[in-house]
């Protein structure tokens, strides 16, 4: 093997190495009982190893309910945030019309945008927007599920429009002249030619923004006051004492918390390596 590959694979193993690291010390970590840990310290060799800190931050966090809320706030928000964002893509990317080109800057600059600067405008404008008795069982925007949804399809939707048009740019435009000269309308050439095409881009920002909203801490602590409809990011809160900090339980069901994002990446991810490498070999 030539130098110059040995010293790209050490350098490989040694950034994988020092990737891992805080991960594999957590995993450690949540197999140590608190009270070994409080007496021989965090660097020391393990005298017992259990999945007992699992078990007890499954049962003492609800963690069963946690991960429910999760699902109702991520799914919905992951599905309207693609399904807009591919509609918008395809009306600037297809078609030729006065205002495209602006509104498909005015989506990319929204990616600039901290979401930090529009904390206390959200706060106190879902503390006066009512919603339909009907949507919820919270009388207003704040504290409910509709609310968390809508922040992350708004933050997350100016990204997604800008990935899928400039893919759906490199597809060639006789698809959709072909599909207008059989009698396809805006729908059909969207759903039917032009959407089946961008599947690996697609699969590629799914894994993206799952887990970007899965791991979201800030809008459902900012926007919510209720723990029983607080996702796992904020409902891990609950394992924290009042005076005492386990941090051996807190390692263990924040690596729950983070099992459904690993496997979503292990299950998309030659789609999201597809999609992330398209384009790569053009030139």
């Amino acid at each position: 093997m030539k130098p110059a590959r040995i010293l790209l694979h050490t350098f490989l193993v040694t950034t994988s190495l020092i990737w891992l690291a805080p991960l594999l010390w957590a995993f450690f970590t949540s197999l140590r009982p608190y009270a070994e840990t409080a007496k021989y310290g965090w660097v020391s060799w393990p005298k017992t190893l259990s999945f007992d800190n699992y078990v007890h931050a499954w049962n003492q966090a609800n963690l069963p309910t946690f991960f429910l809320n999760t699902v109702i706030i991520t799914l919905p928000a992951l599905a309207v945030t693609l399904f807009l964002a591919s509609f918008v893509a395809f009306g600037v990317s297809r078609f030729r019309w006065r205002g495209a080109k602006a509104l498909l800057i005015l989506f990319t600059a929204g990616n600039l945008l901290p979401p930090q600067i529009m904390l206390v405008p959200l706060y106190r404008l879902y503390l006066q927007v009512p919603l339909p008795p009907q949507m919820s069982d919270s009388e207003l925007l704040y504290n409910s599920y509709w609310g968390v949804i809508a922040v992350h399809v708004a933050f997350q939707i100016g990204f997604c429009v800008f990935v899928l048009s400039g893919y759906m740019r490199t597809l060639p435009i006789e698809l959709t002249e072909a599909a207008i000269v059989d009698g396809a309308s805006v729908w059909r050439q969207y759903w039917g030619v032009i959407l089946p095409l961008c599947r690996p881009p697609l699969a590629a920002l799914a894994t993206l923004e799952f887990t970007w909203i899965y791991n979201d801490f800030l809008w459902a602590v900012v926007l919510m006051n209720s723990d029983d409809k607080r996702p796992i990011t904020s409902g891990l809160a609950n394992l924290k004492g009042v005076y005492l900090t386990d941090n051996n339980l807190i390692a263990a069901g924040s690596l729950m918390a983070a099992l459904p994002t690993l496997i979503v990446y292990f299950v998309l991810q030659r789609q999201f390596i597809g999609g992330l490498t398209l384009g790569g070999t053009k030139g």
